[in-house]
């Protein structure tokens, strides 16, 4: 399969159909085409960049050799903590300590040489592009969306620790207050089995590539071990809604741990709390079940109810447009839509008729991995905010209000005491996260003092990270994922103040222009909070979390999730799990149809 995957990958010719939808999306775009005939397009951009941007750098090596021969019988029926097992055939497929695949044809991803690979300087690119001037809202979404997509990233992305022996020292202007000469930035931290044989360097993941839910869970066995209570299968909860403070020993706050934040906080509280609800709806059903029985069953059922939420509720509210928000629904119910499918259960196989749960699992011949280009896209760190306003759900007024580092990873359990769970989610759902563009990064993420005592330029470092991972500058982007390349600064983006710092950075080499700079230039369609570019890639990654899943796919039966298991993910939603665990915001939700959409205020 793998040596499949690296001859197959953009070799095969397109059909005639996604011919004419490539030809037709370069001269109208599908935005712009009637809902139906979208949706078609879309459908063809899917397949082409099936065919033709899925490469494997071996993903499976740093892992196969130390699996067991055969796997613990319990590993079956439930996702595993470091997630080997998914695919019973490749059982280290997408597992913690594999590769992270590419996008892009595997000889185009190496690092940039080390002089190119600072310029322009990527500090100069994050004080004249991307600092943040005055906020500029993203008036159709809620802060809970900024903060659920942070919350669905660590369950997705991480590299592990970076290398600061070896830091990258970036040289510094006159007027740069930083606080050191020069500038340092910790190095990616490399795959350790990568030989230097003439190949690209590649990066591992310290989380599972699966959509599992492992940063409820956790992705270290131990650590997902001592979560647990135990009994009934429930999880371990403290009276402010996280886990038991002794368990904070385990986290390592120079990794990922270090990013976590009161908005973080919130979900987690609310998603241990629905796991233990389950855990009761399982118990009253399934009385002899055992404990183990009941926690696998539980994190199976949890886990799709996230990966539904972000599918039928997040993306349709950050992606507006008719065509996309039919296309998600699409990909979860099926053409034939959420009302018979509650009525008639998912009658078919087909995921096009009755949507992707349930549907044959296919790996479009390439092994699952998430990739450095998905990775790339998902840098949306302009909707955190800088200052947050804290009030009550009863009657609005203001109990708190804080900068962004008062909640950060070392103050979260004092926000989680000083506001209660409802308080907090009610702050999150009538705030506005910040628009994803250029002088909009938070500009507490540009001096970041993280929790290992380390202070980064966060703006800095996701640029340099997309050069030394080897993904393309922005119109190279555009050129791999079928766009035609902006041939001019006004064609990038219509501000005029924009093109003129543009071309004075990047020195009139448009070429030279970054992927997250252009991503953030580029005016997005009509109702989209990210730019068309960036969503050729989650048009082709985000099914494929679903479809490469055989707990998503094959094994989405009453057999793997019970009865019950199944109607609970399919008749919830972030609104109904919101008003069982914050129940004074009940009243508020009725009505509600999309969570990551403002709210009324009280009293308005």
């Amino acid at each position: 399969m793998r040596r499949e995957a690296r001859s197959r990958a953009g070799l095969t010719r397109p059909g005639w159909f996604s011919s004419w939808v490539e030809r037709r999306d370069r001269r109208l775009g599908w935005d712009k085409a009637p809902p139906v005939l979208g949706l078609m397009m879309l459908k063809g951009i899917q397949n082409t960049l099936r065919r033709s941007n899925l490469y494997d750098p071996d993903s499976m090596k740093p892992v196969e050799a130390s699996l067991p021969e055969e796997p613990d019988p319990r590993a079956l029926t439930t996702r595993t903590a470091d997630g080997t097992f998914n695919d019973l055939e490749f059982p280290a497929m997408g597992s913690v300590g594999c590769r992270f695949g590419r996008n892009i044809p595997l000889r185009s991803t190496f690092p940039e040489k080390d002089a190119q690979l600072l310029t322009p300087n990527p500090r100069v690119v994050s004080r004249e592009l991307l600092a943040r001037n005055r906020f500029q809202p993203a008036t159709s979404l809620n802060l809970l969306a900024a903060a659920w997509i942070q919350f669905e990233v660590h369950d997705w992305f991480s590299h592990g620790k970076s290398d600061w022996d070896t830091a990258w020292k970036v040289p510094l202007a006159e007027d740069d207050p930083w606080f050191e000469r020069p500038m340092r930035i910790a190095r990616a931290k490399r795959d350790t089995s990568w030989v230097d044989d003439g190949s690209a360097p590649t990066y591992t993941t310290s989380d599972s590539h699966w959509w599992d839910g492992s940063q409820v869970y956790g992705s270290d066995p131990v650590l997902a071990a001592a979560l647990r209570a135990n009994e009934d299968g429930k999880l371990r909860i403290d009276p402010d809604g996280l886990p038991p403070r002794e368990l904070d020993a385990y986290l390592d706050l120079a990794d990922v741990a270090g990013n976590f934040w009161y908005g973080l906080a919130l979900l987690h509280a609310v998603f241990m709390l629905e796991h233990n609800a389950i855990c009761d709806g399982l118990r009253a059903e399934y009385p002899t079940w055992s404990d183990d029985r009941l926690y696998d069953k539980a994190r199976l059922i949890n886990a799709a109810l996230m990966a539904k939420i972000h599918t039928v509720e997040w993306t349709p509210a950050i992606v507006a447009h008719p065509t996309t928000q039919w296309a998600m629904r699409v990909d979860w119910w099926g053409l034939v839509g959420e009302r018979a499918i509650r009525r008639f259960g998912r009658f078919s196989r087909l995921d096009l008729l009755t949507g992707v749960p349930g549907s044959r699992k296919n790996h479009h011949g390439v092994p699952y991995t998430l990739t450095e280009e998905f990775t790339a896209v998902y840098r949306m760190h302009p909707l955190v905010p800088d200052e947050f306003t804290f009030r009550s759900a009863a009657d609005d007024r203001v109990l708190a209000e804080h900068a962004f580092p008062d909640l950060t990873v070392l103050h979260v359990r004092e926000r989680m005491a000083e506001l209660s769970l409802g308080d907090g989610v009610y702050s999150f759902g009538i705030a506005h996260p910040g628009a994803i563009q250029l002088h909009n990064y938070p500009r507490s993420l540009q001096q970041f003092d993280r929790a290992d005592g380390t202070t980064i330029d966060l703006a800095a470092t996701d640029i340099i990270r997309m050069r030394e991972r080897g993904v393309p500058r922005y119109n190279e982007f555009r050129r791999f994922v079928h766009r035609d390349p902006v041939r001019s600064f006004k064609e990038l983006t219509p501000n005029r103040t924009w093109q003129e710092e543009l071309r004075t950075v990047y020195e009139d080499d448009l070429e030279n222009v970054d992927l997250m700079v252009g991503l953030y230039a580029e005016p997005p369609p009509k109702g989209f909070g990210f730019s068309d570019t960036a969503f050729r890639i989650f048009a082709l990654m985000a099914p494929r979390r679903l479809k490469s899943d055989r707990f998503f796919t094959t094994d989405y039966t009453p057999e793997m999730y019970t009865p019950m298991g199944l109607r609970w993910i399919e008749t919830n939603s972030l609104v109904t799990v919101l008003g069982r665990h914050c129940p004074q915001l009940a009243a508020l939700l009725e009505g509600v149809d999309n969570a990551f959409v403002p709210w009324k205020r009280v009293g308005l």
